[in-house]
């Protein structure tokens, strides 16, 4: 049987996904035999297992951190915002449909609750170490009848549990005192400590708030944890992304992604964005683009509403003047298929519309299907004209998670040939324009592959005038150590033996 530990907040974006993460890497470097577990996950940042299945991205991470592959066993239950209170329902890596929330809370979540069961019993056979991840907080009153990631798993493995508050926002103290009132006396008991999460400052200054918190509520402070700068590590929400347009000294090249509604799998650029000469800048709503070195359009849940975005704040406009002067254009999935011709719903899979125009930019069309394609790829590059860029000598791994075929109008000039590493089926994807500034294609994690992102950047520095970088960054060790770091970080600043008696 598995110790556990579970990691609850008081809110949602207080650094649960990031201490589950530290903890899983402590374990591991402790030999531990560990693996992170969040029972519902609600993110439009997902990933594809090597089975072909989808789950959330913080689970990736944590399951990295733990020396693991990827398994939805991780994460049985995710949801996608899809608009208008309805999510894609994706229940062990397979969509089963779209709910609107109250169709999901009322009616469905409590039957997801015996694959999660399930999902416990096996990781509880499997490993000594399970570090869960709950969702939100436990004391939403309005949720707890139908709950089945905090306080119903926590009963369930009587786990006990440590709470989170982020000091940073400000008013921790009172929702520490409040979320504890607001929890049943069973609840209140699988308490066991409490983490202080993102303080900047003199910690003795805090000392009379941590004598208060353990006067007032009976539970150990556990630890009182930094703000964590620039940590390198994955996130699932896109609530993160206001915290990554900084300024960067060294940035000779800078990289405008398009920050729309419904924007998904943001950390497609996180490897970009840890370049010593990059700067992403994530362009929000009324925002200028400006004149980048390259324009990206992102991956989406919902192309056509994004797509209307584009046209109604006139950004669809200021890509195409972007353009004429030579600013390229990447469109990675949902941006790849906005930048054809026109994007056809029939099944009304996105919303009401039948067909909305594309900004034209690549000769494609784009059906939308009642199946959804999730699986890993290799690919290799063998697109001509994009930035003069030539062949890239590397094998490329990535993944594909979209709806619908994008069919080629006319005489094409393909970016990549792709193995489908499921059906071993060989293909070709993405497109180039004729004036080589336009590349499309549906490769996610394209920019991880070291070799291949290098080149891309030093074609962009050569229409600066710039010397190309010889230095490949290594993602994988960089990711690494990012990991170890945030373990030492988080070692040096909570009670750790307090956490292993705990657990014991």
């Amino acid at each position: 049987m598995a110790n556990y530990i579970m990691l609850q907040g008081t809110s949602s974006h207080v650094g649960k996904s990031v201490l589950t993460t530290a903890l899983c890497r402590i374990f591991f470097q402790d030999g531990k035999k560990v693996v992170p577990f969040k029972a519902q996950n609600m993110a439009l940042n997902s990933y594809v297992t090597k089975d072909g299945k989808e789950m959330g991205r913080a689970q990736v991470a944590q399951a990295e951190a733990a020396g693991l592959e990827p398994q939805v066993v991780m994460n049985p239950v995710l949801l996608k915002p899809t608009g208008n209170s309805r999510s894609q329902v994706i229940l062990m890596g397979n969509p089963i449909g779209n709910m609107t929330a109250n169709e999901y809370h009322n009616g469905y979540s409590l039957k997801a609750l015996s694959t999660v069961k399930d999902c416990l019993q096996k990781l509880d056979r499997e490993y000594d170490t399970i570090v869960i991840e709950g969702a939100g907080s436990p004391a939403e009153i309005n949720l707890k009848a139908n709950d089945i990631v905090n306080m119903r798993v926590a009963k369930l493995l009587n786990a006990p549990v440590l709470l989170i508050a982020d000091i940073d926002r400000g008013g921790a103290l009172a929702s520490i005192v409040g979320t504890l009132e607001l929890l049943d006396p069973d609840e209140r008991d699988l308490i066991k400590g409490i983490i202080i999460n993102k303080f900047r400052g003199d910690i003795r200054l805090l000392q009379p708030a941590l004598d208060f918190l353990k006067e007032k509520t009976g539970k150990p402070v556990v630890g009182v944890l930094p703000y964590l700068d620039n940590l390198g590590i994955d996130d699932e929400d896109s609530v993160s992304l206001n915290d990554k347009n900084l300024p960067k000294e060294t940035a000779e090249l800078t990289v405008a992604v398009i920050k729309t509604p419904k924007i998904s799998n943001f950390t497609d650029f996180d490897s970009l964005a840890n370049e010593p000469d990059v700067l992403v800048k994530y362009i929000g709503k009324g925002e200028s683009i400006g004149e980048p070195d390259l324009i990206i359009l992102p991956g989406t849940k919902n192309t056509i509403e994004d797509l209307s975005y584009l046209y109604e704040n006139g950004y669809a406009q200021e890509i195409k003047n972007s353009l004429k002067k030579s600013i390229p254009v990447i469109g990675i999935c949902g941006g790849y298929q906005m930048l054809g011709q026109e994007i056809l719903d029939p099944h009304h899979m996105e919303s009401e519309i039948d067909c909305i125009q594309g900004l034209g930019l690549l000769t494609t069309r784009t059906i939308f299907a009642k199946s959804k394609s999730t699986y890993q790829v290799t690919a290799s590059y063998i697109g001509k004209g994009f930035l003069g860029m030539t062949g890239v000598n590397e094998v490329l791994n990535g993944y594909e998670i979209h709806m619908g075929k994008t069919e080629f109008l006319d005489t094409t000039n393909h970016a990549f040939s792709i193995t489908n590493q499921i059906s071993n089926k060989v293909y070709q994807d993405g497109l180039i324009s004729e004036d080589g500034l336009v590349l499309g294609t549906y490769i996610h994690g394209i920019f991880d592959n070291d070799l291949y992102r290098r080149s891309l950047l030093n074609a962009l520095r050569k229409r600066k005038n710039l010397e190309p970088l010889q230095q490949i960054t290594n993602q994988y060790a960089q990711k690494q150590q990012s990991y170890n770091r945030l373990a030492n970080t988080v070692r040096n600043n909570l009670n750790m033996d307090l956490i292993h008696k705990i657990m014991e």
